[in-house]
């Protein structure tokens, strides 16, 4: 398929790039969400792919926000059907939210501004590896809150202690700073992102990325009940033994071996 925004990169083991190339500033437009939503869901759905790299062509902004004066115009349309404004809210959540389900380890690597709806998005993935720009939820600054995830994801990451201190202070953190209080897990050296974020992902690809994806289901029901959580847990145990990555793993443990997932 021939996209617009986005281009689609198919490297070493299985990992598969998505770049975000939608100028000037790559902001979140419903081409973009669209074509993310259709590599997404054609990523998961194919077996040959193991882990997959979001990231950004641009070479200061890893994602932009949404169109803001759009929304304010769209304002006047409240009094019509349905709240428009929620609606966009709701299309945007639902978006990054393919990431945060999509049954295959996903990592951002952030070459840049990730503010407001870039923050959003990285936090839908499943791992952030950071060079340069800096990093946060800093809607407050503009009199409006975050709508594409932000108050959950954040909270959900770091606590709702220190979300509401980011998410009321607007802070914009540099890449070590979001290291240490969780928001990213690694914070590199910008010439190093691509090949840190390579050599991470090619890790992750050697290892059992199915029971990966049904671990990501369990983790993702942990927001929920207790009782409803262990259910899924259960379930998603019950499905490794669909595949043979258990009898390639546990052939490897009698063994002493290390276990060879991928060819």
């Amino acid at each position: 398929m021939t996209y617009q925004t986005i281009t689609i990169d198919r490297r070493n083991k299985g990992v598969v790039w998505i770049t975000v190339d939608n100028p000037p500033a790559n902001a979140i437009g419903e081409t973009l969400m669209q074509e993310l939503e259709t590599a997404v869901d054609e990523l998961g759905n194919d077996s040959t792919v193991r882990v997959i790299v979001l990231t950004s062509n641009h070479p200061k902004i890893f994602l932009a926000g949404a169109d803001l004066k759009g929304m304010i115009q769209d304002t006047g349309n409240e009094q019509g059907e349905g709240n428009v404004i929620s609606e966009k809210s709701a299309r945007m959540q639902a978006c990054f939210q393919r990431f945060a389900a999509v049954q295959k380890p996903v990592i951002a690597a952030i070459n840049g501004h990730a503010l407001g709806g870039g923050c959003e998005l990285a936090m839908a993935c499943d791992f952030r590896i950071m060079g340069k720009g800096r990093i946060g939820l800093t809607e407050i600054s503009l009199g409006l809150i975050p709508g594409a995830g932000g108050t959950q994801r954040m909270t959900h990451l770091l606590g709702s202690a220190k979300a509401t201190e980011l998410i009321f202070t607007a802070k914009q953190l540099e890449a070590e700073e979001a290291q240490k209080v969780g928001l990213v897990h690694r914070a590199v050296k910008s010439e190093m992102l691509e090949a840190e974020t390579t050599a991470f992902a090619e890790e992750l690809a050697e290892g059992a990325v199915h029971a990966m994806g049904l671990a990501k289901r369990a983790i993702n029901a942990a927001e929920g009940s207790m009782d409803a959580g262990l259910q899924v847990e259960a379930n998603a145990f019950s499905e490794t033994f669909l595949t043979d990555e258990p009898s390639i793993g546990l052939a490897a443990f009698f063994q002493k071996e290390k276990a060879q997932f991928i060819n």
